[in-house]
């Protein structure tokens, strides 16, 4: 329990709390076997406990130990790793990321070349992955960054095409006018609009109803920043979001920015050509300050009204709630259709801050859960200005309700 007794390092984060006795000392030392002799633990102290239990005393519950299956346990350590970041300073976190990869053959893993090729893509491992970057040795770094291109390109393929059909498809809506010149009718579309008005006496159809392709525009139909928190609980989002994001990149139609926060806000919009890349570039956990980050997404913003900010967050605010709010309303009253996700991954709605869900829900910020498969068909209906609350309930997901 070498890293318990680093943690009187200077270094300490804004979130952790420190043992005020003796015995919660030595409690925090010798583990869970020692409540009966020490005693136990302030409020404040049983996450950190937790933290080091899960690495520690793998066979309890929560643990991390990955006998038995490697599958089932990858989200707890994403979260882990971002719970270390919070509660522990950088020095202990170091000792105890080392110590994760021995206990949890991850080692061993990015060692063996036979076994990295037959692993199937998964979004975790690539979390996992890239959290640990910071203490993979100098000689596997190679092999790591191999497993994520593998599982990025994988992802590509499955996610790039329903994403390109779905924005460049809504585009196309969006730009149609049904007051066109006559250089712009679609007569195609005209025409199937207006069979019902087909005159059998004179062979024709009456075009009561005109569809036009609109007239093509020098700007970028539309602004799309994808402001993503990167603690530890939102890993597989982080993945899915820089994916998205790079796809996004590529279409000429739309200009997309890619921001990550945690107490600090990094731009990462130069790394969306290679996304890997871009992932190793991030630094997952961590604390959290949403405010400063829509702060500075709403800097780069030059169109209200032909911009789309989704942020995409459990909204578990460590900075000040009220500026937030006030900025989103902001945000809200300029035109920008901001939209909250509160995970894009495939394990559904998870634990978030169902109170600042509520309040941002009743300035017009909607906030649900979505998963990938959805996430085409969320930026279409944003792009079109349908109503996402509406478009949410009718895809399966639920968005959360205002306050009262």
């Amino acid at each position: 329990m070498s890293a318990a007794s680093d943690s009187a390092d200077t270094d300490l984060p804004a979130d952790a709390a420190t043992p005020s006795t003796r015995e919660e000392r030595w409690r925090m030392v010798l583990g869970s076997e020692a409540q009966d002799s020490c005693g136990g633990l302030g409020a404040g102290l049983s996450p950190m406990d937790a933290a080091l239990a899960a690495l520690y005393e793998p066979s309890g519950p929560g643990g991390l130990s990955r006998r038995g299956g490697r599958g089932g346990s990858a989200p707890n350590v994403a979260r882990w790793l971002g719970d270390i970041r919070k509660y522990f300073p950088t020095s202990v976190v170091q000792v105890m990321q080392r110590d994760a990869l021995q206990r949890l053959d991850l080692r061993q893993m990015l060692l063996e070349k036979e076994m990295l090729e037959g692993i199937q893509p998964d979004v975790h491992m690539v979390a996992n992955l890239v959290s640990l970057s910071g203490v993979i040795p100098a000689e596997t770094k190679q092999t790591a960054r191999m497993v994520v291109r593998r599982v990025v390109e994988e992802l590509m393929r499955k996610l790039e095409e329903p994403m390109r059909s779905a924005v460049t498809g809504a585009l196309d809506r969006a730009r149609r006018t049904r007051r066109p010149r006559h250089a712009e009718i679609d007569w195609n579309r005209t025409i199937r609009a207006n069979l019902k008005h087909w005159q059998p006496e004179y062979n024709t159809v009456i075009p009561q109803q005109l569809i036009g392709f609109g007239r093509k525009s020098r700007r970028p139909q539309r602004e799309i920043t994808l402001c993503i928190d990167q603690s530890g609980s939102m890993a597989a989002s982080v993945v899915y979001s820089s994916i998205f994001g790079a796809v996004m990149a590529s279409l000429p139609a739309v200009s997309t920015r890619l921001v990550v926060f945690d107490t600090a806000v990094v731009d990462m919009t130069e790394q969306l050509d290679d996304p890997v890349d871009l992932l190793f570039g991030v630094q997952l956990g961590g604390g959290t300050d949403i405010h400063g980050a829509v702060a500075y997404c709403q800097g780069l913003i030059r169109e209200p009204r032909n911009s789309i900010l989704v942020l995409i967050s459990d909204l578990y605010e460590g900075g000040v709630e009220a500026k937030l709010l006030a900025r989103a309303q902001e945000l809200v009253e300029a035109g920008v259709q901001f939209i909250v996700l509160l995970a894009l991954s495939d394990e559904g709605r998870p634990a978030y801050d169902q109170a600042l869900a509520a309040k941002l829900a009743a300035l017009g910020v909607p906030s649900f859960a979505c998963t990938p498969d959805a996430f085409p068909g969320l930026m279409a209906a944003a792009i079109r200005r349908d109503d996402v609350n509406q478009w949410a309930a009718g895809n399966g997901l639920v968005p959360t309700r205002a306050e009262g």
